[in-house]
């Protein structure tokens, strides 16, 4: 399909220097050792075994079924010869040895004080575990707490409250380790929890900083303007001029996407969520920080600058997606950049050395706004896709859930491509009165999803930045929900919401192989090379997330399939290479 785009003039010419040093020697080793497998949060690997010569011949190696039903996301951890496997609510954590395929080495537990029953709507997965070099694994558990357990035997060695599962908060995005710091976020946007980003010493759990999302600079352990590039941006204590009286200490902006961070500048970048109640006409003004990527400093949490994607944001998008990290060339110079693909339907790609917008291009189907100013980066609104006091306005594109939600991208630096799995959804919005009580939903707006343009409800595409361009796309008959995976040899991974696993070609889109898993997957593929020299490929299926939730992922004429037990299915070449 044709996209529109944005350049500002000083992307002409751009090109692609190879990126994802960070990260390289854990990568080469062929171990998975974060839920994307490296700091810049490609999720590309060097491993070619797999290549389109031989992925034909891939064939179940083993598998395991973890016993839990619900939303199985993002992938394993494997580090050296032992496989680290999470599952959803009530988030137990199995070792299993790569020695003896699918023999488990330990199992853990979270405590019965740590798994309170979930309210409202919420899924119940979490997005991944994170490991540390030395000899521990930290574990989300939804239901407001972070866990630090011993590698080798699975004990716990600390546990602490991260959010407040009694006012609607919880955590379920993936851990990072960065040097002697786990840097994790909570969720509760729609109960109207005020998000946060905390960082915890990783021997002992002490909490090192949190930082807020919306309040005053303080709060925010912002120092100077947020970004002094953009007018909307600079004035002081934004995060609460922006609001109406008081109501951004229930403002939402919650931090449970993905983190990726830069070891050279040494920031941490994370989205926020969508600001709180969903109901616009409650909270006039930009709302800051919230619907925004932020950039922090590891060790203090300082914020080093803010760019806000959707000001006010009427629509519930958010911007918790992923920030991926690659080095691009501009002309003679090189620039450090972050893309991120939008929930509200449009790619970013910002310098990740002090938030300036770069490029902006239309991804898919995103009518609520007619453009993103250059120089501004603010979006230009569509008045008859704004919800107002009293009227139904339908056909807003895209939907809440996102051009792409919570499901990572890949970016290959070689082939310079990111590839994303997107849904086609639009909606109707009606106004409501929220209940503005701690624990209940602060929503203040009801959806009904309808399916977007064309006959598919979600799209896998291939992005060029350096041409700001579509290469190509697959249709889907489901929206997807699970992650891509990139590799060396020139393949792409990505599960289905009808529970097929498909490898195409990066530069083509062409379908060089699929597979009929056991059930649907909301995971991400993830690929290690083994004890015995072999390339494994692996992925978590068990469906769930929103569309299983009563009334709220329901589309017209679209069955979801229910909650089903996870399992995870290893599949490699019938034998080792040949040394």
């Amino acid at each position: 399909m044709g996209a529109s785009r944005i350049i500002l003039p000083l992307l002409l010419g751009l090109t692609t220097s190879a990126s994802g040093q960070q990260g390289r020697s854990a990568e080469a080793s062929g171990s998975w050792p974060t839920a994307a497998l490296n700091p810049a949060g490609t999720r590309h690997s060097p491993l070619e075994q797999i290549a389109p010569a031989t992925v034909r011949q891939l064939e179940v190696a083993w598998r395991f079924r973890t016993e839990v039903t619900g939303p199985h996301e993002g992938a394993p951890l494997v580090v050296g010869a032992t496989m680290y496997l999470h599952t959803p609510h009530p988030n137990r954590v199995v070792a299993i040895s790569l020695d003896e395929p699918g023999t488990v080495r330990w199992r853990y537990a979270p405590p019965v004080a740590s798994t309170a029953p979930l309210t409202g709507f919420r899924d119940s997965g979490t997005r991944g575990l994170a490991w540390h070099p030395d000899g521990m694994v930290f574990v989300p558990i939804t239901s407001g707490y972070l866990a630090a357990l011993d590698a080798q035997t699975g004990r716990e060695i600390w546990r602490v409250r991260n959010a407040d599962a009694r006012q609607g908060g919880a955590v379920q995005s993936a851990p990072v380790v960065i040097g002697d710091v786990v840097v994790i976020g909570m969720a509760g946007s729609e109960y109207g929890i005020r998000g946060y980003l905390s960082g915890y010493r990783a021997e002992n759990g002490e909490l090192l900083w949190r930082a807020y999302t919306t309040g005053p600079d303080t709060d925010l352990l912002l120092t100077g303007p947020a970004n002094s590039r953009y007018p909307t941006h600079s004035a002081r204590n934004l995060g609460v001029t922006t609001w109406p009286g008081a109501t951004w200490q229930r403002g939402g902006g919650t931090t449970d996407g993905a983190l990726t961070w830069d070891p050279g500048l040494q920031l941490v970048y994370h989205g926020t969520g969508a600001p709180a109640p969903w109901n616009a006409l409650l909270r006039p003004g930009d709302n800051k920080w919230t619907s925004s990527i932020l950039a922090r400093e590891v060790t203090t949490g300082r914020l080093r600058w803010a760019f806000q994607l959707t000001p006010h944001d009427p629509w519930g998008y958010g911007a918790e997606g992923e920030n991926i990290l690659a080095d691009l060339t501009i002309g003679a110079r090189d620039v450090r950049a972050l893309i991120h693909v939008g929930r509200n339907g449009f790619i970013y790609v910002l310098d990740r050395t002090n938030g300036r917008l770069l490029l902006v291009e239309r991804g898919g189907p995103a009518n609520w706004a007619t453009a993103i100013t250059p120089g501004s980066g603010l979006p230009t609104l569509e008045p008859r896709r704004s919800p107002s006091a009293s009227t139904t306005v339908r056909g807003v594109c895209p939907a809440a859930f996102g051009l792409k939600g919570q499901a990572p991208a890949a970016y290959n630096p070689d082939a310079r491509l990111l590839f994303a799995p997107l849904t086609n959804l639009c909606m109707e919005v009606r106004p409501a009165a929220p209940r503005l009580a701690p624990g209940e939903l602060a929503l203040g707006a009801t959806w009904q999803l309808a399916p977007g343009p064309g006959a598919s409800l979600g799209r896998f595409i291939a992005w060029d930045p350096a041409a700001s361009a579509i290469r190509w796309e697959i249709r889907e008959p489901l929206p997807l929900l699970g992650g891509a995976l990139t590799t060396a040899s020139g393949l792409v991974f990505y599960a289905t919401s009808d529970g097929l696993l498909k490898a195409v070609d990066q530069v083509t889109g062409r379908e060089l192989w699929r597979f009929t898993l056991p059930a649907p997957s909301v995971g991400s593929p993830m690929t290690y090379l083994g004890p015995d020299g072999r390339q494994y490929l692996a992925v978590l299926t068990g469906p769930g997330g929103w569309p299983s939730v009563p009334g709220f992922g329901a589309i017209r004429g679209v069955d979801w399939p229910g909650h089903q037990e996870g399992e995870l299915i290893v599949l490699a070449l019938p034998s080792p290479p040949e040394i």
